[in-house]
């Protein structure tokens, strides 16, 4: 009989760091039947002081080969019999443990200086990661929110390995460096990103929710500077925006008034765009005397983008509209292995008023599979093909074997 990949979850909410580690060791070690490969923990911020014990605590438990993780303000776990939960504002340990033959994993941390040019090879790059383009790694990324340039490291990725995937997050947990962690290997780090590259028999999909649904009619813009917009359509855009909100709901209008969002359409050839062909960007301000508007992203003209609502409704309708089309797109696909979820701080409670509603509404269309995860400081997912740090946005990572079609070469 062939090797079976194998992959599991576990969490505790044990209140004490060594009770809760033994746990969740306890709990992932027994589901297995044969060696973990590798493993991903997630921890609470509740936890901050006693960040540098994670990892001796683990190894005295547990031997696993590769290990990545880092710390949030709420980390999501749950075995594929149980409940997967998002514990908020609460101590608790994740951890996921798979076997994966067949699978090369490679662990790396890299620093922000040590991002080459943007303007350099593709080479540069992969000397970095250490990690052929051809064998099509699948990148899992968890980042330091003080880290400068988790743009550039996406940028120089997709530009290094066309066709990999590239997902994660940035850790979360408080508004200095000290009060964050990732963690590789044996390793704790306050900066920088860690990540993993998986080549082989993996393949991974993504569900990129961004939580918003378009107002108004797509609109193209007709002049810009770096990220201001100067003219939509050939009007002022502060005119523009103005006429849009007098046409909505008195509800809309007051939605509008602090989620309100601009969507850059990332296919330029798609003549008509529905909910996820944009990238949700932040509307950073207006110019009164001008009628420019700022956004959080650089634009050009020729560019088309549509304004965007955000709330829960929106929020709860964007991810169920997705789990749909992927649900359709891959009913004749072998069964999921297991998932990640990478989930904004902004969402969870706060956003829904009642605790894994995300989680909840995943399990309901992939049910059978492990889940674990955290709540980001910025989400890391692709659009259109191109992979960008969001915010307010749930980042599914779902992971299968390759197909025997995959196999055979037609990959």
């Amino acid at each position: 009989m062939a090797d079976q990949m194998q992959w599991t979850n576990a969490l505790s909410t044990h209140h004490s760091l060594e009770a809760a580690v033994t746990d969740v060791v306890q709990q992932a070690v027994s589901s297995l039947t044969a060696p973990a490969d590798l493993g991903l923990v997630f921890i609470s911020s509740a936890f901050t002081s006693e960040y540098s014990r994670l990892l001796p605590l683990l190894a005295e438990k547990l031997s696993v080969p590769v290990l990545i993780g880092c710390s949030a303000v709420g980390v999501v776990g749950g075995s594929s019999n149980n409940q997967t939960q998002e514990i908020e504002a609460e101590p608790a340990i994740s951890l996921a443990l798979a076997h994966l033959p067949g699978v090369n994993i490679r662990a790396f941390h890299i620093l922000g200086d040590q991002l080459p040019d943007l303007d350099s090879s593709p080479d540069a790059w992969i000397d970095l990661v250490g990690v052929p383009p051809s064998s099509v790694p699948q990148f899992i990324l968890l980042s330091s929110a003080f880290s400068s340039g988790t743009n550039d490291l996406l940028q120089g990725l997709d530009f290094a390995y066309p066709g990999s995937v590239i997902v994660g997050g940035q850790a979360s947990g408080g508004f200095v460096s000290d009060r964050i962690a990732l963690f590789c290997n044996d390793r704790l780090y306050r900066q920088g990103t860690v990540g993993l590259a998986l080549s082989g028999n993996i393949v991974l999909e993504t569900i990129v929710a961004q939580g918003c649904r378009p107002i108004g009619e797509p609109l193209q813009v007709t002049k810009a500077e770096r990220n201001i917009i100067l003219e939509l359509d050939e009007q002022v855009p502060l005119v523009v925006l103005q006429n849009l909100i007098g046409s909505l709901s008195d509800e809309e209008k007051m939605l509008a008034q602090h989620s309100l969002f601009v969507g850059l359409a990332m296919n330029e050839f798609k003549l008509s765009l529905e909910q996820g062909d944009f990238l949700i960007r932040n509307l950073l301000g207006v110019d009164p005397s001008a009628g420019a508007i700022a956004i959080g992203d650089r634009v050009r003209a020729g560019q088309r983008l549509q304004f965007h609502l955000r709330d829960a409704q929106a929020s709860a309708e964007d991810l169920e509209l997705l789990l749909q089309e992927y649900q359709t797109e891959n009913h004749n696909e072998s069964s999921p292995l297991a998932a990640l979820m990478f989930s904004c701080v902004g969402r969870g409670t706060g956003l829904y008023g009642k605790p894994n509603f995300d989680s909840q509404l995943f399990k309901r269309y992939l049910n059978d599979i492990p889940m674990g995860g955290c709540f980001c400081g910025g989400e890391i997912g692709p659009v259109s093909g191109r992979t960008f740090l969001h915010g307010y946005t749930s980042v599914f990572a779902i992971f299968r074997q390759l197909s025997a079609k995959q196999v055979t070469g037609d990959r």
